[in-house]
């Protein structure tokens, strides 16, 4: 039941991250590598909702309790992984 709430709390988290990027980007301001690595596809902007996006995805998984199927799946091309 834990996982549960854990994997709300997470997704809130990123969905947060996502919907406020410009009040995020008021308050926090820029940084610095997302200006240089994602700067012409928006930037520091880009890199808010990247991040949001993450933690909305692994909000999912922590709430669904599959992060060992999740991850088995992620390294499965590099190891031999059978369930």
């Amino acid at each position: 039941m834990g996982q549960i709430f854990l994997g709300i709390i997470i997704l809130a988290g990123g969905l947060f991250l996502i919907m406020k990027t410009e009040w995020l980007l008021e308050n926090f301001g820029r940084i610095a590598w997302f200006e240089t690595k994602l700067s012409a596809e928006g930037g520091s902007r880009l890199g808010y909702k990247l991040l949001g996006l993450a933690a909305v995805l692994i909000g999912i998984i922590v709430m669904t309790g599959s992060g060992s199927d999740f991850m088995g799946w992620i390294v499965s091309p590099l190891v031999k992984y059978n369930q």
